[in-house]
Formats: C-alpha cells, sequence, structure tokens
C-alpha cells in the first residue's frame, strides 16, 4: 500500500534524493507519488514510498538501459521499479540522470538552443557551430559512458576522445550527429584506429583489426573488455564495418 499522503519524513527523503541528483523541479504529489522533473535531463521521475521505495520513470530510453526489473505496481510512468531500501535507490540515481541527460534528445535540444542565434553564414561561422555540437556530443558520451572508455578501462578526461561511429560531415542530420548511439567514448590511441577504419567492432564488442597494421601496433592497442554495446550501437557499427573498416581491407 502506497503511503498517501506522503509523510513528512518520505517526503523530504523524496525531495533530497531527487535534488541532489538533477531533479530539481518539483511537480506537486499525487495519489502518494512526488514527481520531478530536470532543466538539464529529459524525462520525469516519480517517488513513492510503499514498504519498498518506488521510483517510476516515463523515459523509454532510461528504462531500456538501466538494467532494472519493473516492478507490479500501479502508478505514473511508463515503468515503476521497487527498493528495498533507501540506499538502493540512491545507487541508481546518478546512473538514471546520466542516462537522462545524455540519450538521443537532449543533447539535440541544448545544441539547438545554444545556435540558434549564431549566425552560420560564412564557412568560419559554421565551424564555431560545429565545434558547439562536438562540445555536447563529447559531454553527452562522458556522461552516457561514466566518464570511462569502456574497452580499456581509461578514466583521464584529457586521454578520452568522443568518437563518431558515422563521421559527423556524413550524418544527415544535427539529430544523428548528436546521438549517443552514433559515439564511443575511447582512449587517444583507440580513436585515432577507430577514425581512420583500422580497427571496429563486431556485435559483441569486440575488437576487430585490419590486417594492415603492424603486429607492434596491435600489441598497443591493449584493450580490458568488450564494449556494452546496444541495438542502436550495432545498427551504426554495421555500417562502420562495412565502409570504412573494410575500405582498409
Amino acid at each position: 500500500m502506497i503511503e498517501t499522503p506522503q509523510s513528512f519524513v518520505t517526503r523530504q527523503e523524496c525531495d533530497k534524493l531527487a535534488f541532489q541528483n538533477g531533479f530539481r523541479r518539483a511537480h506537486g504529489e499525487a495519489d502518494g507519488w512526488r514527481h520531478y522533473g530536470s532543466t538539464t535531463a529529459q524525462g520525469s521521475i516519480w517517488l513513492a514510498r510503499g514498504g519498498d521505495w518506488l521510483l517510476a520513470l516515463d523515459h523509454g530510453g532510461v528504462i531500456a538501459e538501466i538494467g532494472l526489473e519493473p516492478a507490479n505496481v500501479d502508478g505514473p510512468g511508463l515503468a515503476r521499479f521497487a527498493f528495498g531500501d533507501l540506499g538502493a535507490l540512491y545507487a541508481v540515481m546518478p546512473r538514471l540522470y546520466q542516462l537522462a541527460a545524455s540519450l538521443p534528445d537532449a543533447p539535440l535540444a541544448m545544441f539547438c538552443d545554444k545556435v540558434k542565434n549564431l549566425p552560420h553564414s560564412t564557412e568560419a561561422e559554421r565551424l564555431v557551430v560545429q565545434r558547439v555540437g562536438q562540445d555536447i556530443f563529447r559531454a553527452s558520451l562522458l556522461d552516457y559512458w561514466q566518464g570511462r572508455c569502456p574497452l580499456t578501462g581509461i578514466s583521464d578526461a584529457p586521454l578520452l576522445r568522443a568518437s563518431h561511429i558515422i563521421p559527423w560531415k556524413l550524418c544527415d542530420t544535427d539529430a544523428e550527429r548528436l546521438n549517443v548511439h552514433n559515439g564511443l567514448l575511447l582512449s587517444a590511441l583507440w580513436d585515432a584506429a577507430f577514425d581512420r577504419g583500422l580497427v571496429s567492432f563486431d556485435d559483441e564488442g569486440r575488437p576487430m583489426f585490419s590486417p594492415s597494421l603492424s603486429d607492434g601496433a596491435r600489441a598497443a592497442l591493449d584493450w580490458n573488455a568488450p564494449i556494452p554495446l546496444g541495438p542502436e550501437h550495432r545498427k551504426r557499427l554495421a555500417w562502420h564495418r562495412d565502409t570504412l573498416f573494410q575500405q582498409e581491407q
């Protein structure tokens, strides 16, 4: 049974949990669920208590990638999740925010807002707009991949590159250019090899090496684990293998 209305203690805990994790726009309470939004991430969250602590989400992309099993609980949003204690709920909130802030539409919305008053007439002006987009794309990939190259584990930001799977200049739309599923966060050496089509990745995220790479280069391209990929990554990597990678065979 969901606590309705929320007690003072539950309300305070819900507010603290939401505000500390980027959802600082409170939209009130209905049927025991407190509703929150964010100015920097898409979608809404709802928090409630009914024995377990409860979380509801309406962002389909976050639901697909958060890695939680939905609970059989009625309530708002597209899916609800139950947590045995508040600590378990706190543990998932940073990843929830990272996904909500980085999944496809959020970077595009930020880009459109930042460039709406910038001129686009000359080549120099278009390069400025492109740089804005690339900076947003990098920040989004840092969020999505949790600040770490998933292949090597390197987390030193100066050594990480925002690697487009389908290159910026070959994308048909800004939405595709800024889609985090069109990017990998790779360490600098891997980025250079991937950008030139000297390496690619199979559907399990394992590296594929061009025969034109020397033994020394292969040895330098060390890796710890396959890249965890979703279907949208795999679709774009199929393009990469069939075009850029094949050109190097």
